[in-house]
């Protein structure tokens, strides 16, 4: 019933605001998961980012894609908490109130061991438009502990603009969506080391925004 409603969604509202309001110029599609495991990482400016991404995807991956999201605010409510888990299927992360020792990103790391895709947004929270906050380093745990998984970077641009931070209603807006080549946690070159991979990771998405010569900001 929940891959049915997923499906249902996607086809009826997501699909045709990414592929009708927004114009897209998606670089480098060919590279995006065909199957799991995998961890999907962008920037996150807009709530467009997870259902865009998740649009990029193989229609039958769709009930295999799991974005990890805040339980405060997706939780917030019944209803909310119902569509955000059921249709969306999103791992939620308590962003406050932990127990010591507890792994904020555990339900990730079942699902990749389910072979399901994980979509993660290391900043943590929506941040400015076209810049790139501090990353968070449980990405980078998450990938040493899933060598098989590809971390794919990917940098959004535009979808701050369609839909910002307090808005409900996204405008048109041309945006664009650079995927990277993907990094393994199993590379020698990290040597196991989290703040090393997640260095690696910003370089990737650093060079990715340098791709586009985008405009200051307004």
């Amino acid at each position: 019933m929940a891959a049915f409603l997923k499906h249902l969604f996607f086809w009826l509202v997501v699909r045709p605001i990414v592929l009708v309001l927004l114009g897209l110029n998606v670089r480098r599609r060919e590279l995006l998961p065909t199957d799991g495991p995998a961890i999907l990482v962008a920037n996150h400016n807009s709530h467009l980012d997870t259902l865009v991404l998740m649009a990029l995807l193989p229609a039958g991956l769709l009930p295999r894609v799991r974005p990890v999201a805040a339980a405060d605010y997706f939780l917030r409510n019944r209803l909310m908490a119902w569509f955000s888990l059921r249709v969306i299927g999103i791992l939620p992360v308590s962003r406050q109130g932990r127990k010591p020792g507890t792994d904020p990103l555990a339900e990730a790391d079942a699902a990749l061991d389910r072979r399901e895709v994980v979509i993660l947004f290391p900043e943590g929270t929506r941040g400015e438009p076209e810049s790139l906050a501090h990353l968070k380093s449980g990405v980078a745990h998450l990938a040493l502990a899933h060598p098989e998984a590809p971390l794919l970077p990917v940098f959004l641009h535009g979808l701050g603009k369609s839909l910002p931070k307090g808005a409900f209603l996204p405008v048109p807006f041309f945006c664009d969506v650079f995927v990277g080549e993907p990094l393994y946690g199993g590379e020698e070159r990290w040597a196991g080391d989290a703040h090393r991979l997640l260095d690696g990771l910003n370089g990737s998405l650093k060079e990715l925004a340098s791709e586009g010569s985008f405009p200051e900001w307004t």
